[in-house]
């Protein structure tokens, strides 16, 4: 079996992972996309708040259908529920809390991200989605920048790269990415994979990574997957 007909790990799993990450009392902010997927996860003793740009502080998983409430949404006009306590404020005040640095962890989706910790998530010619909006401020607002993407585009190209390609959203503030091939740390010498989709080797992973990887020695199969 190649490695395009193996199973890769699907994108809640992955968001599961990150949010398996945070730790109590933190302020997380999700992204547009995928990473919106991380308010599902079911956080047992952890209180974590969640911001959203557009004034929700505190909210909950996504709305299941039927309970839906139309002026309920996130980031990415998903429809949410809150959770007690939660506030809603003017888009300029949620920005304040992002610029004045009380978000702990923004989860992020991208494009393209370098073994540097640099990043490109934001719509350029002859691409579909949006502009580089709230993630500017995010990059340098949060205490902590994450990414979940697919480890490879829609033709297979990496998205794993010694240096982006596209324009870039932020120099050097991503410290953890997810994707659908693994878990990994970008340190000092680059990416670090920590944990690795089942079913697949370090050598197929790096079969679809431009950028060199570095093995963790406690290399682990995906958690949860």
């Amino acid at each position: 079996m190649t490695t395009t007909e193996k199973k890769r790990i699907d994108r809640q799993t992955m968001c599961n992972r990150l949010a398996m990450e945070f730790e109590d009392g933190w302020v997380a902010n999700l992204g547009v996309g995928m990473p919106t997927l991380c308010s599902n996860y079911e956080y047992a003793d952890k209180d974590i708040v969640f911001q959203s740009e557009n004034g929700l502080i505190g909210y909950g998983p996504l709305a299941a259908k039927g309970e839906e409430h139309p002026n309920l949404v996130n980031a990415g006009v998903q429809y949410v529920t809150m959770k007690p306590g939660a506030s809603i404020l003017h888009h300029a005040d949620s920005f304040t809390v992002i610029r004045g640095g009380y978000v702990d962890v923004t989860v992020l989706g991208a494009y393209e991200v370098a073994e540097n910790g640099d990043f490109a998530n934001w719509k350029t010619l002859g691409r579909k989605g949006g502009g580089i909006g709230g993630a500017m401020d995010l990059a340098v607002g949060a205490k902590r920048v994450w990414l979940a993407l697919e480890h490879t585009t829609r033709d297979g190209h990496p998205r794993l790269l010694n240096r982006c390609k596209l324009p870039v959203t932020a120099v050097n503030v991503v410290s953890r990415v997810v994707t659908d091939l693994g878990l990994f740390d970008i340190t000092p010498d680059g990416f670090l994979l920590r944990e690795i989709a089942p079913g697949f080797t370090p050598e197929e992973v790096q079969e679809l990574t431009e950028a060199k990887l570095t093995i963790s020695p406690d290399l682990k199969e995906f958690y949860g997957a």
